[in-house]
């Protein structure tokens, strides 16, 4: 439903990673049915930008035994929750992440809500002052030097 906007972070250089299909808590679904929610969504990726995705990040974080082995691709969770889909608030987001963040962090951010959205306009030159770089999730781990591994659950790069 949203193959402009995928195709836009694409060409701006941002990492897909893949969500799943449905956005269900794969915990409750056969091998079989995880499986088929992380290549139809890799499908319909590689159907707009050529190229499937080499991440997963598990709705809800919600992963076992089953789901690590049935991905089949690194897991991306998260060190920091700005609980941005509960607060809604621009402050609120932009605050937890100034007293929180630290270098090799993943912040958890939902830019369907318009406050994260603009909590992001914020954040990103309020970090980058502080020295921050912001990089995709595959750049992270080779500069703190990580090699991900399939089925692997990876919450920060410290």
């Amino acid at each position: 439903d949203y193959k402009d906007t995928v195709l836009h972070t694409y060409k701006m250089g941002s990492e897909l990673a893949n969500h799943s299909f449905s956005h269900p808590l794969l915990t409750d679904l056969t091998s079989e049915q995880v499986k088929n929610q992380i290549n139809k969504t890799d499908n319909r990726i590689k159907a707009i930008t050529g190229q499937k995705t080499a991440l997963v990040r598990v709705p809800y974080g919600g992963y076992n035994a089953t789901v690590k082995k049935a991905v089949g691709k690194p897991m991306i969770q998260w060190s920091d929750d700005t609980m941005d889909w509960k607060t809604r608030s621009k402050s609120a987001t932009v605050n937890y992440v100034m007293k929180n963040v630290k270098d090799g962090d993943i912040i958890l951010m939902h830019d369907i809500h318009e406050p994260t959205k603009e909590a992001a306009l914020e954040l990103i030159p309020k970090l980058r002052a502080k020295g921050y770089q912001l990089v995709t999730v595959s750049e992270l781990a080779k500069y703190q030097g990580y090699t991900m591994k399939k089925g692997t659950a990876y919450s920060s790069f410290r």
